[in-house]
């Protein structure tokens, strides 16, 4: 989002579309926000799903988009919380039976083996390379990278 504020600030953009507004943010507070930051810049916002576009012709706000911002982004709050509530109860329930959750027993590399197996990515760290350019140099992810630059004795 901050991006697409960059952008109309620059008055590179005069209108910015989403599929709906559970895809700007969860939250109220963070939606009214962005589109009043659009606002200022004259910047309009579309949701395709409903139609609605925050600002009008004329260049003034369309009193109905704020009504269903409000209520969209409302829904989108309340279905992250039941989605929460859904996970957290199914992982409650795994744990009742028994179910182990995580990464099974004996999965996990000793040390040792771990730093054996990337020796690659050592040779590059103990060179200087940046943990980005080492990943790249090497073609393995950067969290690896990083798992191994602090596995590093």
């Amino acid at each position: 989002m901050r991006h697409v504020e960059e952008l109309a600030r620059s008055s590179k953009v005069k209108k910015v579309l989403v599929h709906e507004i559970s895809r700007l943010a969860r939250k109220n507070s963070v939606a009214h926000r962005f589109v009043e930051t659009l606002e200022e810049y004259g910047v309009s916002l579309y949701w395709h799903a409903q139609g609605v576009e925050t600002l009008m012709a004329n260049g003034k706000r369309n009193p109905a988009a704020g009504i269903m911002l409000a209520l969209l982004a409302e829904m989108a709050r309340s279905e992250v919380e039941v989605l929460r509530e859904r996970i957290n109860s199914g992982l409650a329930e795994a744990r009742r039976k028994g179910v182990t959750l995580g990464r099974p027993l004996g999965t996990t590399l000793d040390r040792a083996v771990f730093l054996q197996k990337h020796k690659d990515i050592i040779r590059l760290l103990k060179a200087g390379q940046s943990v980005r350019n080492a990943a790249a140099i090497s073609g393995k992810g950067a969290s690896t990278v990083q798992r191994v630059k602090l596995a590093l004795p």
